[in-house]
């Protein structure tokens, strides 16, 4: 079983789902996602195994959110996209991905499903 964790060793609930994965005797392949951020392709096929849309996966009391005006409900899915990628800061974190799988770790408890 490979899990990944998109992960962001500064966020407390993103360091506690790291550690329930490592308490089930799994060792994720993490990825520091604010260092090296999912592309365009990688993002969107995450969204896809959640089920969840763009703005459902976006820290929206960041800078850049406001910044960029991304709560304008005209905003395309491609342009929400293409500004987490450039500003990964809006990526709210964990991601976890299992396979086919993946769950946001808010909770934690919640990628406990997809383990």
């Amino acid at each position: 079983m490979t899990v990944t964790i998109y992960h962001n060793q500064r966020c407390s609930k993103s360091r506690e789902t790291l550690a329930l994965i490592r308490d089930r005797g799994i060792e994720p392949e993490v990825v520091l996602y604010l260092e090296t951020p999912p592309d365009a392709a990688t993002l969107d096929h995450l969204l896809t195994l959640m089920g969840k849309e763009p703005r459902e996966v976006m820290r929206t009391k960041e800078a850049p959110y406001k910044e960029l005006g991304l709560s304008d409900p005209g905003t395309t899915r491609e342009a929400l996209i293409e500004a987490m990628v450039n500003h990964p800061v809006l990526i709210e974190r964990p991601i976890v991905v299992n396979g086919k799988k993946a769950a946001m770790g808010r909770p934690p408890e919640a990628i406990l499903a997809i383990l």
